[in-house]
């Protein structure tokens, strides 16, 4: 018994402690209600700006609250802790969203939870942070919801942007309903996301669950995603070209669903992506599973897809890709005639060009898809060593849609290839080696073995 109170005891002091350590700002405290109509956004800035100036602690949100919030500022040191049943929310209010996610490109939307230049930011709990997607988008079709007419300027808020940060930590938490891009690292370094469930519409465009812009050594893990767009994204946006590459990537033990790709690398790349790993993962019910989608002059290299189960399936044209399990490519993107083409191009260029794919290695994969995988590029060199190893298709109609098409945008050209299903078919490339694949085709697919 004696033991027993000690121990107890023990235990008690060192609870006070760890509270004694860690200071904690109740949100509630600093006057936000919490009633899913107030903006609490100035009283979280506030509990937010004294934990930073305290030297860092934890901004606390208690259960059973919806915190609803205009744009937010992330400061230094401080932890996000969203208890179970607490909702942070993002406001409907399009005009409070006028600081652009990309700078001085307003065409891509907003920014609502963001940080610049910080160190040691995290995020905990059981809670929810709710980016309140449906609220800004137009009619809802049946592959998808309306866009509302933009011209330069998108207000629909990205969820959470954050810009050169150093030791980042997501973990536990439940993220979604983003309205654009949902998490978003711009040269961002020592980076882990673990236990996150990432649940967007699956019929929000651009609704892209985490991309990872310029940044390096980032940690995927053990994590739930479901997203219109790219579940998951490296690329190297032009806006953010101080930031240098993206490199030292691994990506394990999730699960995927997408409208679009699960995992792909690119479009945009203006630099260099490279020494990037993908395992253990399960994608279910996607547009693609696996892409390498470069578009501009930079270059991908160094990459290793391994130990991974997918199910794809084809979607109408309004998501890119058709059902290709693996896909590997490099295109110049179309000439600049859109919206954001001062974007997509080098300064004063409207022609741009794309560069070296190399050294990419899949294994063990193993897929369930209505189409074959697509290999290609506009040189013959362009697109080089590409090794396929244990690849195992089962190849089966599984919707109404043609198969046999397979998908180059964006680029010049009318952007797809129109075929039979091949288990693998290339279009440009070199030193392809492929070591066991096995194809199945079962009845109904217009089967054409491979072609290169």
């Amino acid at each position: 018994m004696k033991r027993t109170l000690i121990l107890l005891l023990l235990c008690l002091l060192a609870v006070l402690n760890l509270s004694a350590q860690t200071p904690i700002y109740n949100v509630t405290a600093y006057g936000a209600c919490g009633d899913g109509k107030t903006n609490d956004a100035a009283a979280i800035q506030r509990a937010i700006d004294q934990c930073c100036a305290d030297g860092g602690g934890q901004v606390y949100f208690p259960r059973n609250h919806t915190f609803l919030a205009g744009p937010i500022e992330l400061k230094s040191n401080v932890e996000l802790v969203l208890d179970a049943t607490a909702t942070l929310k993002a406001h409907p209010d399009e005009s409070l969203y006028r600081l652009s996610a990309f700078g001085k490109n307003e065409g891509e939307g907003m920014l609502w939870l963001w940080a610049k230049n910080c160190r040691n930011l995290s995020f905990s709990g059981r809670g929810t942070i709710d980016g309140n997607g449906v609220a800004f988008m137009g009619a809802e079709l049946s592959d998808s919801y309306e866009l509302k007419p933009v011209t330069t300027f998108d207000p629909r808020p990205h969820v959470l942007t954050l810009y050169g940060c150093k030791q980042v930590n997501l973990r536990d938490i439940t993220v979604r309903e983003g309205a654009y891009w949902t998490v978003h690292f711009v040269g961002c370094d020592d980076v882990v996301v673990d236990g996150v469930n990432l649940l967007n519409n699956l019929k929000i465009r651009n609704g892209d669950g985490i991309d990872i812009d310029h940044s390096r050594n980032v940690r995927i893990s053990n994590c739930h995603i479901t997203s219109g767009d790219d579940c998951i994204c490296l690329k190297n946006r032009r806006e953010f070209a101080e930031y240098g590459s993206c490199h030292n990537i691994t990506v394990t033990n999730c699960t995927m669903t997408s409208r679009s790709c699960a995992v792909k690398i690119g479009s945009e790349n203006m630099d260099s992506i490279y020494n990037v790993t993908i395992a253990n993962c399960i994608i279910s019910a996607s547009n693609r599973g696996l892409g390498i989608q470069n578009r501009d002059e930079g270059t991908i290299t160094d990459v290793s897809f391994s130990n991974i189960i997918m199910d794809c399936r084809l979607w109408s044209d309004v998501w890119w890709g058709k059902a290709e399990p693996i896909y590997v490519t490099s295109y110049p993107r179309a000439d600049g005639n859109n919206k954001d083409a001062n974007w997509r191009f080098p300064k004063g260029q409207t022609h741009g060009r794309s560069g070296e794919v190399s050294r990419i290695f899949f294994t063990d994969i193993f897929a369930t898809s209505e189409n074959g995988c697509f290999i290609g590029g506009d040189t013959d060199t362009k697109v080089n060593n590409i090794t396929l190893n244990r690849v195992r298709l089962n190849l089966r109609p599984q919707t109404h849609y043609k198969g046999g098409v397979y998908d180059k945008r964006p680029c010049r050209d009318e952007g797809f290839v129109r075929d039979k299903v091949y288990g693998l078919y290339v279009e440009k490339a070199s030193a392809v080696t492929v070591d066991g694949l096995t194809v199945q085709a079962a009845p109904g697919i217009d089967y054409g073995g491979e072609r290169n």
